[in-house]
């Protein structure tokens, strides 16, 4: 697994490249050459419509699934719906869909879809606090974010109870704040914490 600026993540197996979440922060280096696109919202910070309608004009064997939502930013892109229950095979990987919504940012914003993707033991939520009912040895974590605060972090972190957390979802801090986040997030919770650095891969 390869961590790439603040939600993209890249899986790399003998049977291709599966990218997750390639958005505006995410530089271009994601959509050189997956196999697999998979996005869990619409957000700007997870998706580039832009680059994935493209990266598909040229690549019509790429596979890109997401929410339902996802075909208003894609237009006549081709890509493959799904839902909490559903289950992909792509890149020799069997992925599992987790979840329906995204995290509450303010009561005035409506709630849009949202779906987590479990990866045999690990999870990336997107921009929420979805449990899966499958055990998690590593959560791809939130670090912050407008719709949660430090206490929400752990507290979802403590409900999933991972063995091993690898923060996302740090674009919006400071190089203090990543720290200032990362010393507080590894004190307050249980498992080992382990941030990535962009590029930077470990083997799960």
């Amino acid at each position: 697994m390869v961590k790439f600026p603040h939600s993209c993540i890249r899986f790399e197996t003998s049977e291709g490249r599966l990218v997750v979440d390639p958005g505006a922060f995410s530089g271009s280096e994601p959509l050189e050459d997956p196999d697999v696109i998979l996005i869990t919202h619409v957000h700007f910070d997870h998706l580039d419509p832009d680059a994935v309608r493209d990266l598909k004009a040229r690549r019509p064997d790429l596979l890109i699934y997401g929410p339902p939502s996802l075909s208003e930013f894609l237009k006549d892109t081709p890509f493959t719906a799904v839902r909490h229950g559903d289950t992909i095979e792509a890149a020799g990987m069997t992925v599992k869909v987790f979840g329906e919504v995204h995290a509450v940012i303010h009561p005035s914003i409506p709630v849009i879809e949202n779906v987590g993707y479990y990866f045999d033991g690990i999870f990336h939520p997107g921009d929420s606090f979805t449990v899966p009912d499958l055990p998690v040895h590593t959560l791809l974590a939130p670090t912050a974010a407008p719709w949660m605060k430090l206490s929400e972090g752990t507290d979802y972190i403590d409900r999933v109870a991972p063995q091993r957390v690898h923060p996302i979802h740090e674009a919006i801090l400071s190089t203090e704040g990543v720290a200032v986040f990362d010393r507080m997030l590894d004190a307050l919770t249980a498992p080992e914490y382990i941030r990535l650095g962009a590029g930077e891969g470990v083997d799960l």
